[in-house]
């Protein structure tokens, strides 16, 4: 985990994730770790009246260098021994450009917070982070706004057991498990065996053989609400990270459209880490 980008709107729950990356670094070994500010010029509208405000380019660019700055030097004392941090400011949508900068800066994951505070703030502070999510194909880690550094050790993988070799990230899914080297438990929510098929026995033996090396403990939990299972099971095993897979199509879908992504994220205190098949 050579680099960790870290996108900042210099919000409290941004400095917050900075920090949690920060720790987490050292425990990834990563050398350098990118602040990251995507800045939007307001462009001029015909027929608007003159009196409102022009924005001058440079003078937007420079405000937006010197927030990254300051936020570096106030991160300074958190720095890992033998990493370095750098700061990139764009004037661009942060979801529309995040996974070209990713691949410019061979960036091996992101590190954004996430506010569990009014419906107000979860729509502005949640919405960028979740659009991230969707936009990119870079594994992010969603870090409550609140969310203290312990070190990962015992890890929850939530699975749908669907296509299992097909879909599942094994390579940035195992890069990871071997990082943090914790206790795995792999979980899937079902309710009255819905969606048990005569596949999912060998897809459960599939997804064993992949992860054999992780020795897995495997959960099945009976919960109408996948979001609930997942993060009462998390919660009640006292999980440092909870891992999952955006998948297009399948049983969690319906996590990450915008609004359940939400809850998952919103609902507890442990990080999750979205891993793209």
């Amino acid at each position: 985990m050579k680099t960790i980008l870290i996108p900042t709107d210099f919000s409290d729950t941004a400095y917050n994730a900075a920090s949690y990356a920060l720790a987490l670094a050292s425990q990834l070994g990563t050398s350098r770790i990118i602040l990251y500010h995507a800045y939007e010029l307001i462009v001029p509208i015909p027929d608007v009246p003159t009196a409102v405000p022009m924005v001058n380019p440079e003078d937007l660019r420079e405000s937006s260098m010197e927030g990254l700055e300051k936020m570096k030097k106030e991160l300074a004392p958190l720095l890992p021994a033998g990493a370095t941090v750098v700061t990139r400011a764009d004037n661009t949508l942060l979801a529309a450009t995040i996974d070209s900068v990713c691949r410019q800066e061979e960036v091996d994951l992101i590190v954004m917070g996430i506010t569990g505070g009014s419906k107000m703030e979860e729509i502005f502070v949640g919405s960028n982070t979740i659009d991230v999510v969707k936009h990119t194909t870079c594994p992010v880690l969603i870090t409550h706004g609140n969310t203290t550094f312990a070190p990962i050790r015992k890890i929850v993988f939530a699975c749908d057991l669907r296509k299992v070799a097909d879909t599942t990230p094994i390579e940035p899914l195992k890069k990871f498990l071997g990082a943090f080297n914790g206790e795995l438990h792999v979980i899937n929510i079902d309710h009255e065996s819905r969606n048990f098929t005569t596949d999912t026995p060998f897809e459960t033996l599939m997804l064993d053989t992949l992860l054999e090396d992780y020795q897995p403990e495997y959960h099945f939990i009976d919960n109408p609400n996948i979001v609930q299972g997942i993060v009462e099971f998390a919660e009640n095993i006292h999980a440092d990270l909870i891992i999952t897979i955006p998948k297009k199509h399948g049983l969690f879908e319906s996590i990450f459209k915008r609004s359940n992504t939400s809850k998952l994220a919103f609902k507890t205190q442990i990080p999750l880490l979205t891993i793209h098949e």
